[in-house]
């Protein structure tokens, strides 16, 4: 297999633990524009990952002004709550991400909220210079996940490798599996600490599942090793139960 010299991760979910922010956020948003949220947040976890532009175009059919009103008042809320110290590093995930620039990788951060969140996000946990680079779906044309465009981005933003074969992706949401899948990536973890199951993501393509992010390096340096088999959809990560 080819050096994964490219790790593409996310970040609510993944490498940052919001404790359900995101929809606190979004009924907040709701309730901030006169719409009642609860019929809103089946949509809003089936689409976990997703751009959050694109889940408000969705939920007010289509009305760009009203999206864009409903995604300021998102950005707002969410910031709110970060500032008050709503969130935390998923355990490991700094020393993941250290370990992983350490091997020789390029690090890439990714979200689908605006860069101004993303921003609140790495300033409050200290992260400004923990990754390589950081990319909002605004970096990439205004496309989010699932669509491949972040992870190409970042491919083509750092020059860290000449194949999407060498990129690996981790993410918990199917949104993040099906950006993996459709940019070609080489690896496509899942991990277990966000939104979405291990069924639900090893169906949208997830090639190992993780307990956390903490076990990338090693799941890297396994499917890296002569004779290791090509990654599978499906198959359980290093130390990961079957």
């Amino acid at each position: 297999m080819p050096q994964l010299n490219l790790v593409v991760l996310d970040m609510a979910g993944t490498t940052v633990s919001d404790g359900g922010l995101v929809e606190d956020a979004f009924a907040a948003a709701a309730r901030r524009l006169g719409e009642d949220p609860a019929p809103m947040l089946g949509h809003v976890r089936a689409t976990m990952g997703e751009s959050k532009i694109s889940v408000f175009r969705h939920l007010f059919g289509g009305d760009e002004a009203m999206a864009r009103r409903a995604n300021t008042a998102f950005e707002e809320a969410y910031a709110e709550r970060v500032a008050a110290g709503a969130v935390t590093p998923v355990p490991g995930a700094a020393d993941t991400v250290r370990a992983l620039r350490e091997a020789g990788r390029t690090v890439v951060l990714t979200t689908g909220f605006a860069r101004v969140t993303q921003d609140t996000l790495l300033d409050a946990l200290g992260w400004r210079d923990l990754a390589d680079l950081a990319l909002c779906p605004a970096d990439a044309g205004g496309r989010g996940r699932p669509c491949p465009d972040l992870v190409l981005t970042a491919l083509l933003r750092t020059g860290a490798v000449d194949d999407v074969r060498q990129v690996a992706v981790a993410g918990d949401t199917a949104y993040d599996m099906l950006s993996g899948v459709r940019a070609g990536a080489g690896l496509v973890a899942g991990v277990l600490t966000g939104a979405h199951d291990r069924a639900r993501l090893t169906e949208n393509g997830a090639t190992h599942v993780l307990s956390s992010v903490a076990g990338l390096p090693a799941l890297i340096e396994a499917v890296e090793a002569p004779g290791a088999q090509e990654p599978g959809a499906g198959k359980p990560g290093v130390g990961e139960p079957r």
